[in-house]
């Protein structure tokens, strides 16, 4: 497909790049994003010769990760012109994701819940910081899976051990080049069915930030289910309740019924602990209901806005949440990632 004949200056591995991340953000099949965003590692391996050679010769789909809809992009971007898959993908999912919450997505400084391909996120951990970066956020926290969440290939001690070194080394990048982001340390840590937590105290004990998370028996008895769910925000290493109706609304994945359990108890807890009440932005998720929102305000509890984020266009996520608590009447103050970095990790490892 020809381009659009508008001007373009954002070079091949911007366009693919924004390509992938309009794609992610509307939550589109991964085999379509993984195109793109394999075909902007390859351009990125050539250098600005080697890339106009493969144009002017039409042999960019010789190149490994390079094909035909990327190629066409790519020779459209080196061309000047607009690439008409990148128009068309700003024209079907560039607008914004709603009609509010833009005051307080401005307030945010940062997103608590997110996902690599360490666990069941498509993207390498760099991509989802500089992405993060891009987007304006002083600080992202990656909470890939804990290990009994196999189905989401979640990290063992030893893994997560050896992702913390990672993370330093994307830190580390990030200041020498003159950036004042920081990737933080964390995990979504399962629920365990007694309320324990599905990692080893002394992993939970070098991690940042903490999201602890129900997945499984999600249609358990109520009582049982406020018993683990109380145990589990009085752990002296909880700060966030992860999605806590496990709720799903809409989405490839079907819809799936609230969890039953004692809100006005676990909203307690978590006010008495100082836990916040995660207000997840998925389209899917939608978590908690309003309902559970404006009872969890009223209770007096901390929240956290989160992405959930498990690819990088999905970091454009936080202002449906935004949007939510905007109408729940639910003050800046009282939603801990817009605090300064220093403050959240003080109250998360208080």
């Amino acid at each position: 497909m020809a381009g659009t004949g508008t001007a373009y200056d954002g070079g091949p591995v911007a366009a693919l790049r924004r390509i992938a991340f309009l794609l992610e953000r509307a939550r589109e099949d991964t085999y379509k994003v993984k195109a793109f965003r394999g075909a902007a590692a390859a351009v990125l391996t050539l250098s600005a010769d080697e890339l106009a050679r493969a144009v002017d010769e039409g042999s960019l789909t010789d190149l490994p990760g390079i094909g035909a809809s990327s190629a066409t992009v790519v020779a459209d971007a080196v061309r000047g012109v607009l690439p008409e898959r990148l128009a068309r993908a700003e024209r079907e999912h560039g607008g914004p994701l709603t009609g509010g919450g833009r005051e307080l997505r401005a307030a945010l400084r940062g997103d608590l819940h997110s996902h690599s391909d360490w666990s069941d996120g498509g993207s390498p951990i760099e991509e989802m910081a500089f992405t993060a970066l891009e987007l304006g956020h002083d600080y992202l926290v990656l909470t890939d899976h804990s290990p009994r969440l196999k189905v989401a290939r979640g990290l063992s001690a030893e893994r997560l051990a050896r992702q913390l070194d990672v993370v330093d080394a994307v830190n580390d990048h990030l200041a020498a080049g003159g950036h004042t982001f920081t990737l933080l340390k964390g995990i979504e840590v399962d629920v365990l069915d007694d309320g324990g937590l599905d990692q080893t105290d002394a992993m939970l004990a070098r991690l940042d930030l903490r999201v602890a998370s129900v997945h499984s028996k999600l249609a358990m008895d109520a009582d049982a289910m406020t018993r683990r769910m109380v145990a589990a925000v009085r752990h002296p290493r909880s700060n966030v309740l992860g999605h806590c109706t496990g709720r799903l609304v809409t989405g490839g994945r079907g819809t799936r019924a609230e969890s039953q359990f004692d809100a006005a108890a676990v909203f307690a807890a978590c006010a008495e602990e100082g836990v916040a009440v995660e207000i997840n932005a998925r389209p899917e998720r939608r978590d908690p209901p309003t309902r559970l929102l404006e009872q969890a305000r009223d209770a007096g509890c901390l929240f956290s806005i989160d992405s959930d984020a498990h690819a990088p266009g999905q970091l454009d996520f936080p202002v449906l949440g935004c949007e939510r608590a905007e109408a729940a009447g639910i003050d800046a103050e009282r939603i801990v990632n817009t605090w300064p970095r220093e403050r959240l990790l003080t109250w998360a490892n208080g």
